[in-house]
């Protein structure tokens, strides 16, 4: 990682606690590694996210079905799913300081052997251990008698073990899809670079459900790989640092016909957006097989049952997030602008009187801040000058300002100003909410 990436990671981590984005998990206790708490910003922005993410998924979309499943379920799941015997990753131990590492990271093990070599201190490792990154919970209400179970690893498998229960309620027709928002937990040995990897992260996945036909999985799984690729472009994220990334067999999941990633150039190198998986048929296999329950569908057109197979796409929501933080971020002059798409942004507009020691004015403004309120998130800001409040805006990303000034009480116009050219114009205060409405979409 060179100076000045480094130096944008820090003042992405700077703004995010500084705004109202980003805060470290549990702060005045000392944190818990691997944990973050969304602020106010940052629980709109991500609000927004998964929100873009679910509309373009689903609601968009003919034949896919929503689903949210528990977090807990039963530890068959994880034994059937083969979390249970082979989710892990080895782990080795510095036996200067006892610092523990993923032993495949070699990235990681280098910048902590060269932090020692600055103190002259020779780093030597332990053996590599195998270690489950499944987190265990304890079920029950006597001691000695609680059930392990364990927070899902991934939210993949709450949708296999409800195949059934949606073709029967649902009677889709193949190909169809089930997309699915929700938390994930991983006893991740060395979380890193912010919120890129955490203990406590939330995943946004769809599975769609095919015939067991080459020819047609791949076709869609190409299909998925485009589709999802322009989830990122038409948010505005920067073409040149996105890629498409084929894993090596070696680096493939045993049962995966074919896995490709979008990745996104961060400051620590290119690292991944999502996958694109291939499942085959292994899921819903497994899963009948420890079950013992028939997970087959039937084709009432071509008269014929099958195991259907899966082609996956799998996004994290932190991920996304951070890199869309990352693109957006930029100093001009004397300010610094988060140009986030207004999809995206955690206000879509700014309302200011523009004095607040005239009453008239901030009567007039509060009237159109309550009105653009019920339709879109809007911030009010009567502190310091207007020069001041406006990057303000600027810095959290707010696309547009509205300020009522003293024309506003003669004509009802004020003034808008864009947030990426700082252009001002005077509009009727009643076009408002159509100015806004057509920029968000």
């Amino acid at each position: 990682m060179n100076k000045d990436n480094s130096n944008l990671l820090e003042k992405i981590v700077s703004l995010c606690k500084r705004r109202g984005f980003i805060f470290p998990g549990s702060e005045i206790y000392g944190g818990l590694r691997g944990t973050w708490d969304y602020g106010p910003l940052g629980s709109e922005l991500k609000f927004n996210l998964k929100q873009s993410w679910w509309d373009y998924m689903v609601r968009e979309r003919d034949n896919v079905f929503p689903m949210n499943a528990s977090i807990m379920m039963n530890p068959r799941v994880w034994e059937a799913s083969g979390h249970v015997a082979s989710f892990t990753d080895p782990l080795i131990e510095c036996k200067t300081c006892h610092e523990r590492f993923r032993a495949d990271k070699q990235e990681d093990i280098k910048e902590h052997e060269e932090r020692h070599a600055k103190n002259k201190e020779k780093v030597e490792w332990t053996e590599p251990k195998q270690f489950n990154i499944l987190v265990e919970a304890k079920l029950g209400v006597i001691e000695g008698e609680k059930t392990t179970v364990y927070l899902r690893g991934e939210i993949t498998q709450g949708v296999h073990v409800n195949f059934k229960n949606i073709v029967d309620s649902m009677h889709p027709k193949i190909p169809f899809g089930v997309a699915q928002i929700g938390k994930a937990f991983r006893n991740e040995i060395t979380p890193r670079n912010f919120i890129f990897r955490s203990r406590e992260f939330e995943q946004m996945e769809m599975q769609t459900y095919v015939k067991p036909d080459e020819k047609e999985a791949m076709e869609m799984f190409e299909a998925m790989k485009n589709f999802r690729m322009k989830w990122y472009l038409d948010l505005g994220m920067n073409k040149k640092k996105l890629r498409f990334r084929e894993h090596a067999p070696d680096e493939r999941a045993h049962y995966a016909r074919a896995a490709w990633d979008i990745e996104y150039e961060t400051p620590w190198g290119w690292d991944e957006a999502e996958g694109i998986h291939h499942r085959g048929d292994w899921d819903l296999s497994r899963h009948s097989q420890f079950s013992g329950q028939d997970l087959s569908y039937f084709d009432q057109e071509a008269k014929e049952r099958f195991i259907p197979w899966v082609i996956e796409t799998s996004a994290g929501v932190e991920r996304p997030l951070l890199y869309f933080l990352l693109d957006a971020y930029t100093e001009e002059g004397d300010r610094v602008v988060l140009k986030l798409h207004p999809k995206l942004a955690p206000y879509k507009a700014a309302v200011f009187p523009l004095l607040k020691n005239k009453p008239e004015l901030v009567a007039k403004a509060q009237g159109i801040y309550k009105e653009l309120k019920n339709n879109f998130t809007v911030a009010w800001d009567e502190r310091g000058n207007i020069g001041k409040r406006y990057f303000a805006q600027d810095e959290i990303g707010t696309p547009c300002c509205i300020t009522i000034d003293f024309q506003t009480l003669e004509d009802d116009t004020v003034t808008i100003r864009d947030r990426d050219t700082m252009k001002q114009e005077r509009v009727r205060a009643d076009e408002l909410n159509e100015i806004l409405k057509k920029m968000a979409d």
